[in-house]
């Protein structure tokens, strides 16, 4: 009975991230910019990819930077196989290196705190308006899967998910054919979405998404650290962008979203490669039954993923002289976006400690 408990919460918890991976990989293929059978064997590699190397539920979801350049036509079919293999040929070349290491090391728990709580936030903003085009919708999604604080490991995410695809309504299927070969390349293009998305990324998809899993999976997260982040999301990328795969990394929501709907295990990432295998072999009927989920539903997934990513242990361990800092790096990450709010957060810090020092306490968290 445990055991069947345990794979029920696995199940259910690998569909915890839809409400993220969802709009973006809809609004890119809807649009036309890439082709469905790639995406989605894409997200299959990745998934089976974390699966065999980190052993829990990491995510691999789209980059959202370089997904919105991309949904509000900045970016080609070409230029995004470009700006992806460039951004993953970083990583890798970070990742080569401890100094990587060393760096998100040396930031202060209130500052990755206040990244994660501002992305959080960000995720809760978005959340709020595609629950808005629909609250009769939501509502009801939102207290199916309020029943997760309750059993944890239920089947709700997938659940929502199954029932808003039965209930939907599949629009035709898409034409098949594959985007067409593209000769434009604008480099300016390409070095926008990529520095859009490379501080984003390192972030978010390193720093955070390594100080989450510890959090969440503390003493099994041994294989997760930043390097390997690093490279996994960069050989990704440097790999199957080329190939008209949507640029990937591994996002510290989606790695609670997966949590906060029962995923515990390889199984969870396991059976979203199997899904996405599945959806690639489907093409662009695949399409016709995703676009049929209502947004509103997209939206009660992603509010309870960004739940999990502002309400982290370390929120509510933190001492009192460190909570003005992760306000104010959270304010400005919702705000500014999560570059200017580590610099917000750092500025903080610094003003934090010369207060401190003024008092003769000591400046540990």
């Amino acid at each position: 009975m445990h055991r069947l408990k345990d794979v029920t919460g696995d199940v259910s918890g690998a569909f915890g991230d839809l409400g993220t991976l969802l709009p973006y990989v809809i609004a890119a293929l809807g649009l036309g910019v890439l082709a469905p059978t790639p995406v989605f064997l894409g997200f299959a590699a990745g998934y089976l990819l974390v699966a065999l190397l980190y052993r829990l539920p990491i995510a691999v979801q789209p980059m959202k930077a370089l997904g919105a350049v991309i949904l509000t036509g900045g970016l080609s079919a070409s230029e995004t196989a470009w700006a992806g293999a460039l951004i993953g040929l970083i990583l890798l070349v970070l990742a080569a290196t401890p100094r990587l290491t060393q760096v998100a090391r040396a930031l202060p728990q209130s500052i990755v705190t206040g990244l994660q709580a501002g992305l959080g936030l960000m995720l809760g903003a978005m959340a709020l308006s595609m629950m808005a085009e629909g609250w009769l919708i939501a509502l009801p999604a939102l207290a199916t899967l309020g029943l997760s604080w309750v059993w944890p490991r239920g089947p709700w995410a997938l659940l929502v998910v199954a029932s808003a695809l039965l209930l939907g309504t599949p629009t035709e299927p898409l034409d098949p054919a594959v985007p067409p070969p593209d000769t434009d390349l604008s480099t300016r293009a390409v070095a926008t979405g990529v520095m859009a998305q490379l501080p984003l990324t390192l972030l978010n998809a390193v720093v955070v998404a390594a100080a989450v899993a510890h959090s969440l999976y503390p003493g099994r997260a041994d294989r997760v650290n930043e390097r390997r982040l690093a490279a996994s999301s960069g050989l990704l990328n440097l790999a199957l962008a080329p190939l008209g795969v949507m640029p990937m990394c591994h996002g510290a929501g989606g790695i609670a979203a997966h949590h906060r709907f029962g995923a515990r295990s390889l199984v969870a990432p396991l059976v979203m490669a199997g899904v996405c295998a599945l959806a690639a072999l489907q093409g662009p009927t695949v399409i016709a039954w995703l676009a049929a989920i209502p947004t509103p539903v997209v939206g009660a997934l992603l509010a309870y993923a960004a739940v999990e990513l502002m309400l982290g242990k370390r929120l509510f361990d933190a001492r009192p002289d460190c909570r003005p800092v992760i306000a104010i790096t959270a304010g400005v990450t919702l705000f500014g976006g999560a570059l200017l709010g580590l610099i917000a957060g750092l500025i903080a810090e610094k003003l934090r400690k010369m207060l401190i020092r003024r008092r003769g306490a000591p400046t540990g968290e």
